[in-house]
C-alpha cells in the first residue's frame, strides 16, 4: 500500500458509518475507491463466472473483480459501526450500498 493510499483511507477510517452519516461516509468512500481504481465494484453487480472454456482474459477479469470486491467489502465493513457490520457482514460491496 502506498503512502497516498493510507492517507486517503484515513478519510473514511476517522468516522465510522452509522445510521445518520451515510452521505458523508459514502462520498469519502467513493474518493478512496476512485483513487484505488476500485470504484467499479460498488457500481456493478457481481459478474457471472465465466465457463471452463472461456478465454483466459475473461477468467482474469472475473478474478480481478472478485478480488477487488473482497478488498472493498472488507474496507467498507471495517469503517462501519459494529451494529452495521453485523447487518452487512454476509454481503458483497455492491449489495451493501
Amino acid at each position: 500500500m502506498t503512502k497516498n493510499t493510507i492517507s486517503l483511507r484515513s478519510l473514511i477510517e476517522k468516522e465510522k458509518l452509522n445510521v445518520i452519516n451515510f452521505l458523508y461516509w459514502f462520498h469519502n468512500l467513493r474518493i478512496v475507491l476512485k483513487h484505488e481504481r476500485n470504484e467499479y465494484v460498488i457500481e456493478k453487480p457481481t459478474p457471472i463466472e465465466p465457463g471452463a472454456n472461456a478465454p483466459r482474459a475473461d477468467k482474469d477479469k472475473f478474478k480481478k473483480h472478485m478480488d477487488d470486491m473482497l478488498d472493498v467489502g472488507c474496507l467498507m465493513l471495517a469503517t462501519m459501526t459494529p451494529e452495521l457490520q453485523k447487518q452487512h457482514g454476509d454481503m458483497v460491496a455492491y449489495e451493501m450500498i
